[in-house]
């Protein structure tokens, strides 16, 4: 008995009005997402870094590795062994390498290298 009630006879699509209505507010939906999607594939990808601070250059980093050893050198100023090992560091020190095996160092990175490369030397 329900069946003949819901049958269509000419075999078309019906459409309510609450059915074009959200109809509507989908395309309009799409429509949105269509145009974001096209700004942001013409935006610019900017780099978002926090607290960015410069890349350091290759006199700045020779510069920190002297004020570093002479910092742990002053720490360090009662065992002669310790001195001898900063010293030979020191003097093997190539900043081209070092800068070339530790690249875009900023100065919280050198920091970061240096106690990494100093820590045995110091025990």
């Amino acid at each position: 008995m329900f069946n003949f009630v819901n049958r269509n006879p000419f075999g078309q699509k019906i459409e309510s009005a609450v059915s074009t209505g959200g109809e509507k507010q989908q395309k309009q939906q799409d429509q949105d997402k269509d145009e974001e999607r096209k700004y942001l594939e013409e935006d610019d990808n900017d780099e978002v870094s926090i607290a960015q601070r410069p890349i350091l250059t290759e006199d700045e980093v020779l510069y920190l590795t002297k004020e570093y050893i002479a910092k742990l050198k002053s720490e360090h100023e009662n065992e002669p062994k310790v001195l001898q090992k900063l010293d030979k560091f020191m003097a093997k020190f190539d900043v081209k390498k070092f800068m070339k095996s530790n690249p875009n160092m900023t100065v919280s990175d050198f920091n970061m290298v240096m106690y990494n490369e100093t820590a045995g030397l110091l025990s």
